[in-house]
């Protein structure tokens, strides 16, 4: 037991001077801080009010959620067929996101992809859920509006961390075939519509995980296609 408790306790700590010791990499070495966003998310609604609403007003079946960690989320959603994928904890599988999209055989009318919050692997996450979702279904993504340099920093450099999943919902943006908005709540929640893009972002960038912060920071409006949870609804009323 004691043993134990020391290695709980040395993970723990190495842990904070990983974190540590990226902040200070991220601060002199990498892009520089520009400030903070004047972004309130208090009085806003939370994911689960989100995803239930919409599981509500749409009659949804089916859910899967990628990235439970200790079922905070998972276990407030009410759905008929509920499957949670997380590699270490929480949920009802123990995969890879990777992993159970490759063996799967399942279709699911609403997806929420939570898992590692990495350009990549949220491309990856997302073309495999607009390969599962049911006609008239719906993907969303957490942590699309990160306030500053340090919350989408990769690699983490701090304990509350969006990532840069703001890219990937940025570079899908452009696609004719995909409708997508970010609600404003909830450290941002990315909204996938499998139907033709109605306000396409129009840039030119053939590289997204190259794009600067500030970028982002001068335009998130425009680039993430903000709309509030009352508009939101509105969209999904008409879907």
């Amino acid at each position: 037991m004691i043993n134990f408790i020391k290695k709980k306790y040395f993970r723990f700590f190495e842990s904070k001077n990983v974190l540590k010791i990226n902040f200070i990499i991220h601060k002199y070495f990498k892009e520089n801080d520009i400030g903070t966003l004047d972004l309130d998310f208090s009085d806003k609604p939370s994911r689960a009010k989100i995803i239930q609403s919409i599981i509500n007003e749409k009659n949804y079946r089916s859910y899967l959620e990628i990235g439970c960690f200790k079922n905070e989320l998972f276990n407030e959603i009410q759905c008929e067929n509920k499957i949670g994928v997380d590699p270490v904890s929480g949920g009802t599988i123990r995969k890879t996101s990777d992993d159970f999209f490759k063996e799967n055989k399942l279709k699911f009318d609403c997806i929420f992809i939570d898992g590692l919050h990495k350009y990549h692997q949220v491309k990856k996450d997302i073309i495999n859920s607009i390969n599962v979702i049911n006609d008239g279904g719906i993907i969303l993504l957490h942590d699309c509006l990160p306030l500053n340099v340090y919350a989408q920093a990769v690699p983490r450099c701090q304990y509350t961390w969006n990532g840069d999943t703001w890219k990937a919902v940025m570079e899908f943006r452009t696609h004719k075939n995909l409708d997508i908005y970010t609600c404003y709540a909830d450290q941002g929640i990315g909204v996938i519509l499998n139907r033709s893009n109605r306000n396409p972002l129009e840039i030119q960038k053939s590289n997204f995980f190259k794009m600067s912060f500030k970028n982002y920071f001068n335009n998130y409006k425009k680039y993430m296609n903000l709309i509030s949870y009352n508009e939101l609804m509105n969209i999904i009323k008409d879907y």
